[in-house]
């Protein structure tokens, strides 16, 4: 004969989780309950609390970022499942936090509830990585915009004249330019050699000078951007 399923329900909060233990013969009744506070040390009492009581699955809510320091904190010991909390909404005004608890338990053993994919702990790992990577390269392009807004605002089109603002000859010049260099013939030069722009047309594009104001925050522009491409880098790596 298979033991008994018991299962634990956690309506999570910021700052306090109700918790109900209930069995599956009985899953309208709660056979414990508890509240415990969501720092570190309170959730190990409630991993022993757990474990006292014979509960071998837990169930929560995906309350906004709320219940991943419970899972944490769990995972390895129980098996955990994640609802997602349109499917364990209460009755209209009929909010309370045991009855929440409860309400989950019993939807997961009836097997009513939209359950969430919550990957393994090594998956995640790659997954923020790769997120923040991400995030990085969106920032990128936002500075990119930001830079040819800028130069629009001083009337240097130099995004008119080459096809990548970022690219070798672009570089270079928005780097001169936040220097303070105003002279077209020597923003010229620093063309990559197969620029297919002419030379006149290019230094038509930069012959306005920068005021001071603006390239103090192209050159901030500039640090961000350098500072994202070696992060960008690292992830990567």
């Amino acid at each position: 004969m298979e033991p008994k399923l018991i299962v634990a329900g956690i309506d999570v909060h910021k700052k306090m989780l109700s918790v109900v233990v209930v069995d599956e013969d009985h899953p309208q009744q709660a056979r414990e309950q508890r509240k415990f506070a969501t720092n570190g040390s309170d959730l190990k009492h409630l991993a022993a609390w757990l474990d006292s009581h014979g509960v071998s699955l837990v169930v929560m809510e995906s309350t906004a970022l709320y219940w991943r320091p419970v899972w944490l904190a769990l995972e390895g010991q129980y098996a955990l499942h994640l609802a997602q909390a349109q499917s364990n909404a209460a009755p209209r005004g009929r909010k309370s936090d045991y009855v929440d608890a409860l309400r989950l338990a019993r939807r997961f053993l009836a097997a009513e509830l939209r359950l969430s994919f919550v990957p393994d702990g090594e998956q995640r790992t790659w997954r923020c990585v790769s997120r923040n990577k991400h995030q990085k390269r969106q920032r990128r392009i936002q500075i990119q915009n930001q830079i040819e807004a800028l130069l629009e605002e001083c009337q240097i089109k130099l995004s008119s004249v080459i096809t990548d603002l970022l690219g070798v000859t672009g570089y270079r010049i928005l780097k001169a330019l936040a220097k303070g260099e105003t002279d077209p013939a020597k923003l010229v030069e620093l063309a990559a050699v197969n620029l297919k722009a002419s030379k006149e047309r290019l230094a038509e594009a930069v012959n306005t000078p920068m005021q001071s104001q603006y390239r103090s925050v192209l050159a901030m522009q500039l640090e961000e951007l350098d500072l994202l491409d070696k992060q960008i880098a690292e992830l990567s790596r």
